[in-house]
């Protein structure tokens, strides 16, 4: 079955999630990260020529979501309300210090928490699939859309990753790596694609934007204790193959180009490609 890619839509951090909200009282659950899925999701759906519908259940969601976020301020205060005599007490923890935290901070940083807001504010009510944290994941991703497509269990599908890193605890652990990450390098973003078969696209009289030639997914494991990883990552971590393939996208409907080709070594032992054919 040929699949293409009739939607794109990319988002990064400043960009106003309000217009796509069918609640302008959500707001204060999103963080960073839910913010950038939703505007990502909406962009794509516009593109894709199915903006301003209900999705219902012939359209599923398949989403990466990169490392849990959480800021140092936020930490500071839990840690500060949960030590006795200078160290940590998780007696006063469980009676003082996680009540210290703001009640939706919890919200804000779950990595379901992106894929329930495109859902709720697209009607989206499909099968999906959510997994973290990185570039890795989001192949897999792909690869259970694919075959939701092709089997039959959904007639499109919006596949998407988001990645809130420059924070605290995401610079924190990039920091731990080997090799270590600079904090500098890492950055925050979001892309979704509709994919579709190429005759629904048709019928429907969407343009595809590309098509997928081919996916491969592999793992080759390693000890993270005995050997570092050097990984091919790019500073937008999970949400790397799917804004390069938005600007790519946008780049051919200006100048054509060749096929895209995407290849990923991650640090958790992931090896993958994939191949788009740019439409013109």
């Amino acid at each position: 079955m040929e699949l293409v890619v009739t939607g794109a839509g990319e988002a990064a951090r400043g960009d106003d999630p309000t217009p796509f909200l069918k609640s302008r009282k959500t707001r204060k659950f999103m963080g960073l990260q839910d913010e950038l899925a939703v505007v990502a999701a909406g962009r794509a759906l516009e593109s894709a020529g199915l903006g301003g519908r209900p999705l219902g259940p012939d359209v599923g969601l398949y989403l990466a979501v990169g490392y849990i976020p959480f800021e140092a301020e936020d930490i500071d205060g839990i840690l500060g309300n949960s030590t006795v005599d200078g160290r940590f007490s998780l007696k006063r923890f469980t009676s003082d210090g996680y009540q210290s935290a703001n009640p939706l901070l919890t919200f804000r940083c779950l990595s379901n928490m992106p894929a329930f807001h495109i859902s709720v504010n697209f009607d989206l009510q499909g099968p999906y699939f959510t997994t973290y944290p990185g570039p890795g994941q989001f192949y897999v991703a792909l690869e259970l859309a694919q075959l939701a497509l092709e089997s039959g269990l959904a007639e499109a599908a919006v596949v998407g990753a988001v990645a809130h890193q420059r924070n605290f605890l995401v610079e924190h652990h990039h920091a731990r790596l080997l090799p270590p990450v600079a904090a500098s390098s890492l950055a925050d973003g979001a892309a979704c694609l509709v994919l579709e078969p190429a005759e629904r696209a048709l019928a429907r009289g969407a343009r595809p934007k590309a098509r997928l030639a081919e996916v491969k997914v592999d793992y080759r494991p390693f000890d993270p204790f005995r050997e570092s990883r050097p990984a091919s990552e790019t500073s937008l971590g999970a949400a790397e193959l799917p804004v390069a393939l938005c600007r790519e996208i946008a780049k051919a409907a200006a100048t054509p180009n060749g096929p895209l080709t995407h290849r990923l070594e991650a640090h958790d032992g992931t090896v993958a490609e994939s191949v788009w054919e740019l439409c013109r």
